[in-house]
């Protein structure tokens, strides 16, 4: 389900995927002047709240970002006002960032959150009826014309109100109507690499954990996904995902099962993601990419979810080169395919179809299948073993004749 919803001068997409109890909320705010865009965000987030119930205990309410909402009071600021961003999350709750410019670079700061407790249904049993604020001193600072981005879960603790931020893509003050494609990366995302990928941190043991296997596991359930720009397709993704970690020479081999598996994702004329999360992972991204304007291929993968040991492990790797197909099809392989992400990290795809740009009327477009791979590299082969044989016979034909010749010779 994707909501869109027009004001002058600005856009706000709000993305809502259920699967079964499961829910995902990605926000995208585009604000424009006469030069472009002035402010771009895409962000998810949800809150907790504790409140006093009438029974002298004290309850917590978890809140999501809701089907329909606003953005009324956001602007984009300039050299003598303060940019902002406003969301009213229905009547209730209601949530605010500001930002501010300087010379050489702005600051993301000052996070408010405002919930009304007066609202029995959000809020049953509350005591103290109301409306309560909290206001949160963050500050980020960024270097002008640079986007802000982290896919991270940062979480901010400012009792009663616990706030949970994930996927930000963020510039403010953009310059020339059009956002910056330099970035700054949150520290968080900082210590994800390819050349270290494990990373251990203490976290609370989620409810399942991936545990060392000693053992065959069964090939995983194949899921579908499917990403919308408004009321049109422009992603689909079909796969069983079997994850394979090595940690300290120790297996884990996980299947990722589609019914309790979250996902959103995002489309771009250049980039397309598919961000799949769960109680286990917090992400796993497929960012696919276009190549010289004909034909796109997964360009990187990030991953950030739990191991049995309650330590968090990290890949991320944007020098991939996978599912190659041309562009206006898919790209399909229904045999067991591995994609090596690290030394330490791999994925298993089984009965693989995914087609990230040019979907049409919601349907996949004609496959190329990953045999077509081995067959062009079992071409080159054949012609070459071809013409080894031509050359050998060639050789062999102008010794023996000149041998013949040389007899000739001898008897004369």
């Amino acid at each position: 389900m994707r909501l869109l919803s027009l004001v002058t001068g600005s856009e706000l997409v709000l993305l809502v995927l259920f699967l079964g109890a499961v829910q995902s909320n990605a926000l995208k705010l585009n604000l424009t002047d006469s030069k472009g865009t002035c402010l771009y965000a895409e962000w998810e987030m949800n809150f907790t709240v504790t409140y006093k119930a009438a029974d002298q205990t004290n309850k917590t309410v978890n809140i999501a970002v809701p089907d329909k909402v606003t953005h009324n009071g956001s602007s984009c600021g300039d050299d003598r006002n303060v940019a902002k961003i406003m969301i009213q999350l229905g009547s209730t709750v209601s949530w605010a960032v500001n930002f501010t410019k300087e010379s050489s670079q702005y600051t993301i700061q000052d996070i408010e959150i405002s919930y009304n407790t007066s609202d029995n249904t959000t809020f049953p049993g509350a005591v103290d009826k109301g409306v309560f604020t909290v206001k949160d001193p963050v500050k980020f600072e960024v270097p002008m014309d640079v986007i802000f981005k982290c896919n991270s879960v940062l979480t901010f603790k400012l009792t009663p109100v616990v706030q949970h931020y994930w996927g930000i893509h963020l510039q403010a003050f953009v310059q020339n109507g059009t956002v910056s494609k330099n970035e700054k990366v949150c520290e968080e995302d900082q210590t994800v690499t390819t050349v270290a990928p494990v990373i251990h941190t203490t976290v609370p043991s989620p409810p399942t954990t991936l545990t060392p296997t000693s053992t065959p596991i069964p090939p995983p359930t194949v899921g579908n996904y499917s990403i919308h720009n408004g009321n049109t397709t422009c992603l689909l993704a079909t796969m069983g995902l079997q994850l394979n970690i090595t940690e300290e020479k120790v297996p884990f081999i996980f299947n990722i099962n589609p019914a309790t598996t979250n996902f959103s994702g995002s489309c771009h004329p250049q980039t397309a993601q598919l961000r799949l999360n769960n109680s286990q992972i917090k992400y796993l991204d497929f960012i696919f990419a276009v190549k010289n304007e004909k034909r796109f291929y997964l360009k990187e993968v990030n991953i950030n979810m739990y191991l049995a040991n309650g330590s968090a492990f990290n890949i991320s790797n944007n020098n991939l080169s996978f599912w190659d197909a041309p562009l206006g099809s898919s790209y399909m392989c229904n045999k067991e395919q591995v994609v090596s992400v690290s030394r330490t990290f791999q994925i298993n795809t089984f009965n693989l179809k995914v087609q990230p740009f040019n979907v049409t009327k919601g349907e996949y477009s004609t496959a190329q299948d990953c045999s077509a791979d081995e067959d062009n590299f079992l071409v080159p082969i054949a012609v070459g073993a071809a013409l080894g044989g031509v050359l050998i016979l060639v050789l062999l034909a102008y010794f023996i004749g000149l041998k013949r010749h040389h007899t000739g010779y001898e008897q004369f």
